[in-house]
């Protein structure tokens, strides 16, 4: 029999990791199984990073409740968790009649949902708040900010870690089974666990689980996104996200969005494929994406152009309506003490904390939790050096001198920070986990100069050889061989 546990979470996403944050509030053994090498290389990483302000979907949905819950506290939460946020507005821009009737129809939608401060503007007025976003119209959405998404899980998971939570990387769950004495058994590549209540945060194999644990059988029809990522030097054109007019399936085509770090993502694109897994960047939806970018936004020179990536996100369909299922938090009879996450896609990363909490209320309506007193919902983070003034900088170096030593140039990245992010409270080594802890290799040269380097201080500080250094997951080796 493995370790048993009150609680396993499957999946370490942004919801799992809120979840397991949450759960740690009350004197539970928790634990959660990735099937990845770190926390956010699913979903949660490959999205825009855009707190929603709730005006996407119709009043009365669990998505739209969660999302502007979430939208609203997001100040205490990035305080908390010391994650960069910006409340920065974002503005759905149209043209020509036919869009300016569905855009004020979104506003209608806008105003029954109740999303604070919304204003339909002008050509004028756009051009007001930002010179370089084109519109003959706009409704002005001063709620929506922008965050991290991999600073905001990385911060959930570390806080769980803190608080007691335990995660168990590369860890793919295979089966789960029910004992006569009402214990879930879950199978694992990496052994079994053991344990009383089981949360399905799978999200792109949230299916799957869901079938295992005894739910309905879905089947999902996923929805790929590409997105094209600009120099920082964009960055200083852009002050807030820019959406077009749905289109008239009622979807949103490319949007444009500056990151809280200084660069532009440009898309997704919206493709449906299925049961798939696809992602695979194409020169087709490249050129969507420059032609829809630069209807709203000027500075979409190819010069500026550095990285592209593919979002794949959970979507299934409602077999009755035909329409997108909502978020769905299931619990039945048939399957007591397993809670059930499913079509958790939008707004998720606003809606993590809010669908977490109503996880543990589902956990609370069958059995009475304790406290835990020791629960600090503080997590502090690395300090950047690139965001200090001289007399910071100075500060820095005085009281550790490897803040003096630059490891990345394109993004200011020193070797402190990097030490602080392989001894991380989770235990991450691949270079992409140091990458999204420190911004190291993110720059304009995408790691030619500091990739090496960062190779090199896994070796150093966690004892590897240079051919055991995975990139992002297994098989993803940074070296096969010798070099000159």
């Amino acid at each position: 029999m493995g370790t048993q546990y009150d609680i396993v979470v499957i999946g370490g996403g942004v919801v799992g990791s809120a979840v397991a944050r949450e759960l740690s509030r009350y004197q539970l053994k928790i634990c959660v199984l990735e099937k990845e090498l770190d926390v956010c290389n699913g979903v949660s990483g490959r999205n825009t990073g855009l707190l929603h302000s709730g005006i996407l979907h119709e009043k009365n949905l669990l998505r739209t409740e969660c999302c502007m819950e979430g939208n609203a506290e997001f100040e205490q939460v990035a305080s908390e968790l010391d994650v960069p946020f910006k409340r920065c507005g974002k503005l759905i821009v149209g043209f020509g009649e036919e869009e300016k009737k569905r855009l004020e129809g979104l506003y209608q939608r806008g105003l029954e949902n109740e999303i604070p401060g919304i204003k339909m503007i002008d050509h004028d007025e756009i051009k007001s708040l930002d010179p370089n976003i084109d519109g003959d119209f706009a409704i002005y959405v001063p709620s929506a900010g922008i965050l991290c998404p991999f600073t905001y899980t990385i911060a959930l998971a570390e806080n769980a870690v803190e608080n007691g939570a335990e995660y168990y990387f590369d860890h793919e769950v295979t089966g789960v089974e029910k004992d006569e004495e009402g214990l879930f058994h879950i199978s694992t590549n990496g052994g079994e666990f053991v344990t009383r209540w089981v949360v399905n945060c799978a999200g792109l194999y949230a299916f799957r689980i869901s079938e295992m644990l005894g739910f309905e059988a879905y089947v999902p029809n996923r929805i790929k996104g590409e997105y094209e990522i600009l120099d920082k030097k964009a960055g200083n054109f852009l002050s807030m996200p820019v959406y077009p007019t749905p289109n008239e399936s009622g979807a949103f085509d490319v949007h444009v969005t500056p990151t809280i770090d200084g660069n532009v993502l440009v898309g997704p694109t919206i493709e449906t494929i299925g049961t798939k897994i696809d992602y695979a960047v194409t020169q087709k939806m490249i050129d969507v994406l420059v032609e829809q970018g630069s209807r709203m936004f000027s500075r979409m020179n190819r010069d500026y152009y550095i990285r592209n990536y593919v979002g794949v996100f959970p979507t299934i369909e409602d077999p009755e309506t035909h329409k997108e299922m909502d978020f769905q938090i299931q619990t039945k009879e048939s399957a007591p003490h397993a809670v059930n996450l499913v079509c958790i896609n939008s707004p998720g990363l606003t809606s993590a904390l809010p669908l977490a909490r109503r996880v543990v209320e589902k956990v609370k309506a069958q059995e009475e939790l304790t406290a835990n007193e020791k629960f600090n919902p503080i997590r502090k983070g690395i300090v950047k050096f690139a965001d200090q003034d001289e007399e910071g900088k100075q500060r820095l170096i005085e009281q550790d001198p490897d803040y003096g030593e630059i490891y990345c140039r394109c993004e200011c990245v020193t070797r402190a920070e990097v030490k602080q992010a392989l001894h991380n409270v989770l235990g991450v080594s691949t270079i992409s986990g140091v990458k999204y802890r420190t911004r190291a290799s993110m720059g304009r040269c995408q790691g030619g100069y500091c990739e090496t380097r960062l190779t090199q201080m896994v070796q150093e500080e966690l004892g590897k050889q240079k051919e055991e250094i995975l990139l992002n997951k297994n098989g993803a080796y940074m070296f096969t061989g010798e070099v000159k």
